[in-house]
Formats: structure tokens, C-alpha cells, sequence
């Protein structure tokens, strides 16, 4: 899920959506949230869904989507890019849907965005029908993984990354949240995503510049860190992992 930003922002922010959805691991992650759903026809909701690409892979299977984003400038991108589809502004703890009217449930890396999990997955549980089918899909921000020259500085940049977001945690505790607001039949899939391509190096910049506005690096230790990483980029040794969770469950 995307948060408020400056059209400059959500621009920038499009732009490295666009370089990691095309990831093959990322079309595989998402092409298995698909199967998870279990929905063909149904209609489902995709919380969070920035510039639409989900909602119209999912329409082209014949599913009813309905995507929703609290992002002005990422619903109208996706709209433009998408016409015809059903984007709608709206946040994860109070979607526009009425109750029991869909009957699939997706969120891909939205929960840790939001200060309350538990209060979004209650109006998950809200919009769902009896026997609706929700994915939630989420990587964990305090196991991201770099490949660098400099390990002590990875280490406090990549700390600093996770205590930028709200609940860095919040995928290692899908499974407890779905629990706790009583769905039911909860599994979970642990994936990894690997990404080694140079299209992915402006994200691996964004960490040193947002431990720089943290405070917890100079610009002279990002420069020296961004160096390292632009020069791996060139000789194709880029390395970034860190684990996906998927979790799935049921609303009885």
C-alpha cells in the first residue's frame, strides 16, 4: 500500500514499483497469490494496489477486481493505465466496500505500512463473504539482505530502512493477525526474493539516502556506500534478498 506523497515521490515511487514487479520472482509471487485467492469468477479486492498492475492481471482471469489505494496520484495512474478498470481511493483499515461484498481479499506489502494492522484486518474480515478467500503477501524489513564491501555500514543503513517504516515486523505476524480476527484455515509459504538486475540499483540507493534524512550516515558514508553498489551494478554482481511471506486463509 502506498502512503500520501508528493507528486514527485509517488512518481519516483512508480518508477521502482515498475522495475520490481517485473522481477521474475515478483511475477511468480504474485501469479501465486493468484492461485491462493481460489476465485474464478468471484469478485476481489486488491488493497494497496498502487498503479493496477494486480487488479488488471486478475481481470484478465476473469475476476472482478476492485483496487484500492490511499495515493491520489497512484489511483490516477492506474486508472490511465488500466481504463475501464474499478481503482478506488481508500485506505486498508476503511475500504469503500460495502460489508460482505467481495469474495477474495488481496494485500501485497501493504501491512507493514499501516500503523494498526489488526484494525485493517477487521475490515478485512468486514468486506469478505462467508467463505471468502483472503492473501496477504509481505517481506520482513528487519531480514533484508545486501551483498556489500562495507558490512558494518549495510548493517546501519539497512537498520535504518526498517525503522523507517511503521511495522517492519508485520509479515513474521500475518499468521497471528489473520488468527486473531477469526479467519480460519491460516497456512502460510515462505519465499525469498532474489534481485540481482542494475534496474533494481535506484531502490538500493533509496536506503542510503533514507538513512541519510535518518541521521544515522553522512552523505560522505552514502556516496562511498552508493559507489560500492553502482559498481557491483556494473559488473553485474548486485545481490539484494530478503524473505516473502504469503499467507493465506479463509472467513468462515
Amino acid at each position: 500500500m502506498t502512503v500520501p506523497n508528493s507528486t514527485a515521490a509517488t512518481a519516483r515511487l512508480i518508477a521502482r514499483l515498475d522495475a520490481a514487479e517485473n522481477e521474475p520472482g515478483a511475477v511468480r509471487l504474485r501469479q501465486r497469490s493468484y492461485e491462493l485467492l481460489d476465485l474464478s469468477p468471484g469478485t476481489v479486492v486488491d488493497v494497496g494496489c498502487g498503479a493496477g498492475r494486480a487488479v488488471a492481471e486478475l481481470n484478465e482471469r476473469g475476476v472482478t477486481a476492485i483496487g484500492v489505494d490511499v495515493d491520489e496520484l497512484m489511483i490516477a495512474t492506474a486508472r490511465d493505465r488500466w481504463p475501464g478498470a474499478d481503482f478506488r481511493i481508500g485506505t486498508a483499515q476503511s475500504l469503500p466496500i460495502p460489508d460482505q461484498a467481495v469474495t477474495g481479499y488481496r494485500a501485497d506489502k501493504v501491512l507493514h505500512e499501516v500503523p494498526d494492522p489488526a484494525s485493517a484486518l477487521e475490515d478485512a474480515h468486514r468486506v469478505l463473504a462467508p467463505g471468502g478467500r483472503i492473501v496477504l503477501l509481505g517481506q520482513d524489513w528487519d531480514a533484508l539482505m545486501i551483498d556489500s564491501s562495507h558490512p558494518e555500514l549495510t548493517r546501519t543503513i539497512l537498520r535504518s530502512t526498517a525503522d523507517s517504516v511503521p511495522n517492519p515486523q508485520a509479515a513474521r505476524a500475518h499468521r497471528n493477525l489473520l488468527l486473531d480476527a477469526g479467519f480460519q484455515d491460516v497456512t502460510v509459504e515462505a519465499h525469498t526474493g532474489i534481485f540481482t538486475e542494475p534496474k533494481f540499483l535506484p531502490i538500493v540507493e533509496g536506503f542510503a539516502a533514507t538513512a541519510v534524512t535518518a541521521g544515522s550516515i553522512t552523505p560522505e558514508q552514502s556516496a562511498e556506500w552508493v559507489r560500492d553498489q553502482r559498481f557491483r551494478a556494473r559488473r553485474e554482481r548486485l545481490f539484494v534478498a530478503f524473505p516473502m511471506f504469503v499467507a493465506s486463509a479463509r472467513r468462515p
